[in-house]
């Protein structure tokens, strides 16, 4: 299995060809982020938008995935139809096992089927079948049908969409094996463009293990490091969730549409509340002995026969802070329903939440009427938000069509801009302060794991433009690295770089240890060199007015020190993405 080239499979659905290349690239690209930007600057089409059906959707893994535990996510790129811009998106489940077993180290799926799609694909099998007959059918129900269609082992990953992708809202999402996602941005709106509703990975394959003594004991190590000690164990035990209650009291907590960012109510939606009123189970990733998953379960009646029916749902602290704080909704089994709602219809919980919230004080301030949301949107009223969701899936007029586009967009055209909670996309739930607000809005992916400066927030009260930059440009790089893996973030503390290189060593790959520095940098200026080849100028990008009015644990937020990073950041996006003196 250890090969310095790149095993791809590209799938045409507008011919239903399908070929499999071998590219060089490993050792400047090593896989995952930087397989996934090397292959859209291969397939992809800078002058084109985001649903043209020559555009790729892509799904990459690294070279570490299979061997080591928590090398366990894919990367999924695509352009995207939230700014039309290079974007990415990551999800475990068994999405990456299920490609390496099927001997492939990425996924390229071009073109727009006729009818509405689902695909299977293997090392030996490339299949694709007409299901016109699910159009409209949940991410759940999908999921059902698809696992009866394509029969296989454990070794198979499901990945589907909801009615949200077939309505192309812009942050639709992926659902992956029902408990994981490629979340944001809206790779679930590309596969609704092209018609493709799931698509079924049969890792029908097996691979031999390195020789050696040197593998297994560097596996029992970092098995031990996961397992025994206290560095994963809050991920395992409460889960994410348990950033409620700290973060609250830190004043970071955003609330009511980030009106607040604290609540004495908090405690109501925290993870032990959660783990003590609804848990039900903990999952796993396949190849991850961590078990971050948590399962809650909702409880309904049926009025007509006094039954009750129970389902499952997975939650963790993202989904709590948009569909529980940001929405005022206090009751942990009523966050649940919301999110039971989101996954049914294949929405990003995030951006459905905090838009929900957006509608919620516009309708409040008479910014918009009840005539645009058809329901009367009420802090804290489940049902209502529960419809909501339906509406930005379903979309009955312009207002929701707009909404399901994006906050900002629907502002732009309504009003209520300066209390939109959008940095980049709508904003993860960190209100820690200046330092994570731009990095959120200028960063690569406009996520909160592009960069750790939610953490720099809690840690340094100094104002120190220059060392905030350095570090989030710095802390970026060593991400992108372990993207390159493609490793859970979660794991950060245990794949150190030095972990990294033996762990490569190991597998066969030591040829890559002395360049991995450099191969962080080239993916960290490839990947922007996409964004801003596509029209993205961090320079205009503008913070809303509502960041600056947050008070956090520090204090009311210094809005010279935030435009200073501002300015400062997006100039050094601009020289991270800037072509090489030898490429102009």
């Amino acid at each position: 299995m250890i090969r310095n080239h790149f095993r791809i499979m590209k799938v045409d659905l507008s011919t239903g060809k399908t070929n499999i290349i071998e590219l060089p690239g490993r050792e400047q690209f090593l896989g995952g982020t930087g397989l996934a930007a090397m292959l859209f600057a291969e397939y992809g089409h800078m002058d084109r938008d985001w649903d043209d059906p020559d555009q790729p959707l892509i799904f990459a893994i690294g070279p570490l995935t299979g061997y080591y535990p928590l090398m366990s996510k894919t990367c999924c790129s695509f352009r995207s139809p939230y700014h039309n811009q290079y974007a990415e998106s990551y999800a475990g489940g068994k999405s990456a096992l299920s490609l390496r077993f099927a001997d492939l180290d990425a996924l390229v799926v071009v073109g727009k089927a006729p009818r509405l799609t689902a695909l299977c694909v293997g090392s030996r099998r490339v299949e694709t079948r007409d299901v016109e007959y699910m159009r409209g059918f949940d991410a759940l129900q999908t999921g059902r049908v698809i696992r009866k269609l394509f029969p296989g082992s454990g070794r198979r990953s499901i990945l589907r969409i909801g009615p949200a992708g077939e309505n192309l809202s812009a942050y639709a999402c992926i659902n992956v094996d029902t408990y994981r996602h490629f979340g944001r941005l809206g790779g679930g709106t590309v596969m609704g463009s092209k018609n493709l509703k799931a698509i079924c990975i049969l890792g029908d394959r097996g691979f031999a293990l390195p020789e050696g003594k040197a593998y297994p004991t560097l596996y029992k190590e970092i098995f031990k490091q996961l397992t025994t000690t206290e560095m994963m164990s809050k991920y395992h035990g409460l889960g994410t969730a348990v950033n409620i209650n700290p973060l609250n009291e830190l004043k970071s907590l955003p609330w009511k549409n980030l009106q607040q960012t604290s609540s004495p109510e908090a405690d109501n939606i925290s993870g032990e509340t959660f783990a003590k009123d609804t848990l039900l189970r903990n999952a796993a990733c396949a190849g991850c002995p961590v078990g971050c998953i948590h399962v809650g379960f909702v409880r309904e009646q049926f009025q007509a026969n006094n039954q009750y029916l129970y389902r499952q749902v997975g939650y963790d602290y993202e989904p709590i802070f948009s569909c529980g704080g940001m929405l005022e909704v206090t009751d942990a089994g009523q966050v649940l329903r919301i999110l039971d709602t989101i996954e049914k219809e294949g929405l990003d919980n995030m951006s459905a939440g905090v838009a929900l919230a957006w509608a919620t004080e516009a309708l409040d301030k008479g910014v918009i009427s009840e005539e645009q949301t058809v329901v009367r949107l009420a802090w804290g009223d489940a049902e209502s938000y529960m419809k909501g969701v339906e509406l930005i899936s379903r979309p009955p007029n312009e207002f929701y069509r707009l909404l399901g586009q994006g906050t900002l967009k629907c502002a732009a055209k309504f009003g209520g801009e300066d209390f939109a909670c959008v940095l980049g996309q709508e904003m993860a739930g960190y209100a820690t302060g200046e330092v994570f607000f731009v990095s959120e809005a200028l960063g690569f992916r406009h996520a909160h794991l592009d960069a750790g400066g939610y953490s720099y927030d809690q840690k340094h009260e100094d104002k120190d433009v220059e060392k905030a930059l350095n570090f989030l440009v710095d802390d970026a790089r060593d991400r992108v690295v372990l993207n390159c893996m493609v490793g859970c973030l979660f794991s950060r503390g245990v794949y150190t770089a030095d972990v990294l290189a033996q762990a490569l060593d190991a597998v066969g790959y030591g040829n890559l240890n002395a360049s991995l520095d450099a191969v962080g940098k080239e993916v960290q200026r490839a990947r922007w060199r996409l964004r801003l080849g596509m029209g993205y100028d961090p320079a205009r990008v503008k913070i809303p007015k509502r960041y600056s009015e947050v008070t956090t644990w520090k204090g009311p937020i210094d809005t010279d020190y935030m435009e200073a990073l501002r300015s400062g950041y997006a100039a050094r996006i601009m020289e991270m993405g800037a072509p090489l003196a030898d490429e102009e």
